[in-house]
């Protein structure tokens, strides 16, 4: 069965322009095509606040991509003291408008994990402390390294983030 996906595979590759594919995968492999981003989030608003609450910060990594494709991991503590994480992959907007070139939207979508015991149920689908997580948000770029930016937490709050551009 996997020499068939193999040969099947190869014959599909075979109808694609050659200098296409290379180019491709030139530039897939390109280390120079992106750059990396530290974040810190020094501040959550929470829309329902509670006496469970605890201090909200996280710090993370991302890779951009020169086509707005980025990756990364955030290391936080969640709203009820528990230390969590988040991997994921998402995309970035640039030029939302034209009058407002610096601004941009921004989603993420991956794995998060830390929502355990008594609080397992603060999160959709989790599984063990793992389930899906998501973020929307909307930043300003200063200039061609820093940024702002909010991003929505469902419907428990708003995370702001600052992030610096290593390019």
């Amino acid at each position: 069965m996997l020499s068939l996906s193999i040969v099947v595979g190869a014959a599909l590759l075979t109808l694609l322009p050659k200098a296409s594919v290379a180019s491709e995968l030139s530039e897939a492999l390109d280390e120079h095509q992106g750059h990396w981003r530290l974040a810190v989030s020094p501040y959550t608003l929470h829309f329902h606040p509670s006496p469970e609450h605890r201090y909200v910060w996280a710090v993370g990594i991302e890779r951009q991509q020169h086509n707005d494709w980025l990756a990364g991991a955030s290391f936080f503590s969640n709203s009820f003291g528990q230390e969590s994480g988040f991997v994921y992959v998402g995309k970035r907007y640039t030029g939302l408008l034209a009058n407002y070139p610096k601004l941009y939207g921004q989603w993420t979508a991956g794995i998060l994990y830390g929502y355990k015991g008594e609080y397992k149920d603060k999160v959709p689908f989790n599984y063990r402390g793992f389930s899906p997580g998501l973020l929307v948000g909307l930043g300003w770029n200063f200039d061609n390294k820093w940024a702002a930016q909010v991003n929505m937490l469902g419907d428990a709050g708003l995370m702001f983030k600052l992030s610096y551009d290593l390019n």
